[in-house]
């Protein structure tokens, strides 16, 4: 199938299970009602997502509070209850766990929830994890001393994670890297080689995902700040092409990325954000269908997906249904123009 839909992973937790439109909002069940109303919820996303037309599935991220921290709370070696204050990404301060000791995974911590989410569903499967830099960026180390130390020991645990999701059956794996659009330099010394460690061995497709991130209102100043063009591409899409990972994921949607450095990628699917996360606005099929053809231009049509710029949990589930309609029927648009 040509110009297949995805999402980049998250969607809105429905109210009962959390507050609608807060980013890491505490559960409102817990318990034995928590891991079904955890269940439940991504069954619901399942259901938006198929009957909007998604070919590639996600669980919607239903089980997790936040995309990193609630994967590291499933290891040793982390202090959640002393916490410290660190600048994440360079645009806003947060009070993070710390690293006190040597990390390890100590149990599985998504894979009965990856195997669920393949049996719930007939349709190709996402999953996705933290990349090993966004993990070290969302912590303060009071242990290793070197960040690229601690990328490395969070590339062989999310690698033994990994192994074990994809032996549920399910078709992508995903490694969330929002930190590749700030630190460039250790993109090119170590960030790529952890991204590769994390992925080492895997048959399933194998994704990296690149954003400018939620629309809250550090990441827009942020935003603001950088010119009447996004080029930060430019730095780490040379370095992903001559990576081991299939696809990348990036934002173009409302944005000012120059959608000619789609070109560099090339080898890959490129998974073409065309819906803006950081508005209320839903796009139409139309907006959807210009944004394709613009990357046509400079992707070949087998190697393009249409993609959201960026995870959803902060949206209204109705403005949400909107946008994966959208995506949806603006790709057939475009799959209808490219057959014969």
């Amino acid at each position: 199938m040509l110009i297949p839909t995805t999402l980049a992973g998250s969607l809105p937790k429905p109210a009962w299970l959390a507050e609608p439109g807060a980013l890491w909002a505490p559960w409102k069940l817990d318990g034995e009602a928590l891991v079904q109303g955890k269940r439940d919820a991504v069954r619901l996303a399942l259901f938006e997502q198929e009957h909007a037309g998604i070919d590639i599935v996600t669980d919607g991220e239903q089980t997790r509070r936040h995309f990193v921290t609630t994967f590291i709370e499933g290891l040793d070696g982390v202090d959640f209850e002393h916490r410290r204050t660190v600048r994440i990404r360079n645009r806003y301060d947060a009070d993070v766990p710390v690293v006190v000791g040597p990390v390890s995974r100590r149990h599985p911590i998504y894979v009965d929830d990856a195997a669920f989410l393949r049996a719930e569903t007939d349709r190709r499967v996402k999953y996705t994890l933290p990349g090993p830099m966004t993990m070290v960026d969302t912590l303060y180390d009071a242990h290793y001393g070197s960040r690229q130390k601690l990328a490395w020991a969070f590339a062989e645990i999310l690698n033994e994670e990994a192994r074990a999701i994809e032996a549920t059956g399910v078709d992508v794996i995903q490694f969330d890297e929002p930190a590749f659009n700030v630190y460039f330099d250790e993109v090119r010394d170590w960030g790529v080689r952890t991204l590769e460690r994390a992925a080492q061995g895997l048959a399933c497709k194998t994704a990296v995902h690149i954003c400018y991130g939620y629309g809250i209102k550090a990441n827009v100043e942020w935003k603001k700040t950088l010119g009447s063009e996004w080029r930060q591409y430019e730095e780490t899409f040379p370095l992903l092409a001559r990576s081991r990972i299939d696809q990348v994921s990036l934002e173009c949607a409302n944005s000012r990325v120059p959608i000619d450095l789609i070109a560099i990628l090339e080898g890959k699917d490129v998974l073409v954000g065309a819906i803006d996360v950081a508005t209320d606005r839903v796009e139409t099929p139309e907006d959807v269908a210009a944004t394709l053809r613009q990357a046509l231009r400079f992707a070949p049509a087998e190697r393009i997906q249409a993609c959201t710029n960026c995870g959803m949990v902060p949206l209204g589930r109705e403005v949400t249904r909107g946008k994966l309609r959208a995506l949806a029927a603006g790709a057939a648009l475009v799959r209808a123009e490219l057959r014969p």
